[in-house]
């Protein structure tokens, strides 16, 4: 019984002492680095929370139609860093993005570069491909 115990104390110490295990994707699993990609259009959506920044953006193609594309971003505090913070990109505001196309041919990218085409003002999206000088 002493032992049974000592033994589930010190599988219940080991369980509660390793690191937590947070999942996370590599760039080249979602994202085709050989197809970058500009867009520009108007924010529909903005989701500020971890481990990814994502925003959302309707964006005119050639046709007339709208397709609306969503982009990831780094981390909030990479963002920060950055000069961001989550009152920088509002709902309704036009951004040019510079990025790269999902593995997937989907309206999803993450972007590299963001440009608020109000006032020009670029800004780095802490991407985890870098981002153009």
């Amino acid at each position: 019984m002493r032992r049974t115990l000592g033994l589930l104390t010190f599988a219940l110490g080991a369980i509660l002492s390793a690191p937590p295990a947070m999942a996370h994707h590599s760039f080249a699993a979602e994202f085709d680095a050989t197809k970058p990609i500009t867009k520009q259009g108007y924010v529909t959506k903005v989701e500020w929370t971890n481990p990814h920044v994502w925003f959302y953006i309707n964006v005119k193609n050639e046709d007339g139609t709208v397709s609306n594309w969503g982009f990831e971003m780094g981390p909030p505090h990479g963002l920060q860093t950055r000069g961001w913070t989550r009152t920088t990109m509002k709902l309704g505001d036009e951004v040019r993005v510079e990025g790269t196309q999902a593995t997937d041919a989907s309206t999803r990218g993450n972007a590299r570069n963001v440009t608020m085409v109000a006032t020009g003002q670029r800004l780095g999206a802490a991407s985890s491909e870098g981002q153009i000088p």
